[in-house]
């Protein structure tokens, strides 16, 4: 049976270029970086070339971007690192009720820690209320976090009015943009982004390597102790094959942006109008205007999610209920609860996001494929 893969947003497969541009640094290029003798100062200059290939994506300084190990380590390290940097000026941070787990259950750890932290609702569409930002501004606000584009419903922030409002307070703004670098077309200079988190699984890059932008002259604490790699912000031998496919799998990001970008909108607005047209009853999460253009999520009343998955399984189809990352849990999304869905439209949720090898044949598939396996659950 072929199998159809729909779920992007959990991971991407690393590409042919990619992989091949990775491959020697795990033979005949093995050297560590902070080695003097030639193959090190080889993996040297191979993570400073793919540093300014990631820089180049986002448009922020080389020396901006510092690697990691994923999103979630790069959110971490950015909102801790930025709020332990800070936390003589105040201690209080915004973010949103939307965030990815790496955000919400790094801000409830520093609310242990003596911080507080406000947590801004959304609309039934997913945006925040810049009203209610400017609104929860503090004389100890020190961070505002909110994600450039939700994982879940794909609604994109407001990010250069947030970026503003932050500003002109004095504020420090960081957003998590794994869903939305390599998707969408990101400057942090022109839209005022002053930290940044993103992740090389999401755009066909390995998993296991992220990266994360701090604007030059932003104190923030490092997160991992040990040798003085990264600028003495990230300890630990560098992951360099990791590191050099997420270079290569950005620069080809943002030299077939457009392209893709144009390939994913029109395989999505095919998706969401034959299931808003052949599926009675189908309700679509979040906004057509505003969104990643390979995310669709709908609710289909009446159906169990998992049995829904479980069975679109068993036709050769991947796709999700939510998040990855929160997959293990009987919990309805937290995003679709914030944005007002009852408990049951939440639990009957299925998100489906498009890559570059899906085709409108395999949306045909999907689409009848649901019709059958909706209409043998509701039986």
């Amino acid at each position: 049976m072929k199998v159809r893969y729909f779920d992007h947003a959990a991971t991407t497969k690393v590409k042919k270029e990619v992989l091949d541009e990775m491959l020697p640094y795990f033979s005949e290029k093995y050297g560590n970086p902070s080695s003097l003798y030639s193959i090190g100062r080889m993996s040297k200059k191979a993570i400073e070339e793919a540093r300014k290939k990631v820089s180049n994506l986002i448009g922020c300084q080389p020396n901006e971007i510092y690697f990691t190990g994923c999103g979630s380590e790069s959110d971490n390290t950015a909102i801790k690192g930025i709020a332990y940097a800070n936390y003589q000026k105040g201690r209080h941070i915004i973010t949103s009720q939307i965030e990815h787990p790496a955000v919400l259950h790094t801000c409830q750890s520093l609310e242990k820690q003596g911080f507080k932290v406000t947590y801004l609702k959304v609309d039934k569409q997913g945006f925040i209320s810049l009203e209610e930002l400017q609104n929860s501004i503090r004389n100890d606000t020190i961070l505002i976090s909110i994600m450039f584009a939700n994982n879940e419903i794909g609604t994109i922030q407001p990010i250069e009015m947030i970026a503003k409002i932050a500003r002109m307070h004095n504020i420090i703004f960081h957003t998590d943009a794994v869903q939305a670098c390599g998707n969408i077309p990101i400057n942090v200079k022109n839209m005022g982004i002053d930290s940044l988190s993103l992740s090389g699984h999401k755009l066909y890059a390995p998993k296991g390597i992220g990266a994360f932008y701090m604007k030059n002259g932003i104190p923030f604490e490092k997160f991992i102790d040990g040798g003085h790699q990264e600028k003495n912000k990230r300890a630990g031998t560098e992951n360099v094959a990791g590191i050099v496919g997420l270079g290569k799998a950005c620069e080809i990001a943002r030299i077939n942006l457009e392209s893709y970008m144009k390939h994913l909108q029109e395989l999505r607005d095919y998706f969401i109008k034959q299931v808003t047209e052949k599926i009675e009853g189908s309700l679509l999460n979040g906004t057509i205007e505003n969104r990643l253009p390979g995310n669709a999520n709908f609710s289909f009343p009446s159906v169990d999610g998992e049995a829904l998955l479980l069975n679109l399984d068993a036709k050769g189809i991947c796709a999700s209920a939510g998040s990855a990352c929160t997959s293990g849990s009987s919990k309805p999304s937290h995003v679709l609860t914030a944005i007002g869905l009852p408990s049951n439209l939440a639990h009957s949720s299925l998100r489906v996001t498009f890559g570059e090898d899906n085709t409108k044949e395999d949306v045909d598939y999907l689409v009848q494929s649901l019709l059958e396996v909706i209409e043998k659950l509701k039986k």
